[in-house]
């Protein structure tokens, strides 16, 4: 219960005032994502060679999901937080991976998601990894408006550092 009040929800989180119901939404997007029956591309005979550089980019794009969330949950350290309004007590984080790109969270999911849809050949769950693009782009869009509210440098910060891709 401690963590869920340090993380910044409350007895009126039901109000969603901190931007609660987009963590339940993430949630089940991401569930959904994980539950998704594969449509596997049209019946082509891929060459082995195809199917291997298609599962090489798989496994590159996984590996690379894997070190931006790491990274990004190191980075942030105790400023985490799964809602999009910022921590009372949180610093503005601008170093490591998040001088790369202001949501490596998010993008890792994103990243993460492709990387399967690519490993499976599944037009289904492509489609689902711009379900999750689309809404994660979106939280962060709400994010920011509350980071900039509260670090008068987060626009410098928005003009230097790409939003979810490098």
């Amino acid at each position: 219960m401690k963590l869920l009040t340090d993380w910044g929800f409350s007895v009126n989180s039901w109000q969603g005032q901190r931007g609660e119901y987009w963590v339940f939404a993430q949630a089940a997007i991401i569930v959904s994502f994980m539950a998704l029956p594969v449509y596997p591309l049209p019946a082509v005979m891929l060459a082995p060679s195809t199917l291997y550089g298609l599962w090489t980019a798989a496994g590159v794009l996984g590996f690379l999901a894997l070190v931006l969330m790491a990274k990004g949950l190191l980075d942030l350290g105790r400023s985490l937080t799964p809602l999009p309004h910022p921590r009372d007590d949180a610093q503005l984080v601008q170093s490591g991976v998040y001088s790369l790109v202001r949501h490596p969270l998010y993008s890792g999911l994103i990243v993460a998601a492709l990387s399967w849809a690519l490993y499976q050949r599944s037009l289904s769950h492509l489609a689902g990894a711009i379900v999750i693009f689309v809404f994660f782009n979106a939280k962060a869009t709400l994010e920011e408006t509350w980071l900039r509210q509260k670090y008068p440098e987060y626009g410098a910060y928005q003009q230097r550092v790409k939003k979810l891709i490098p």
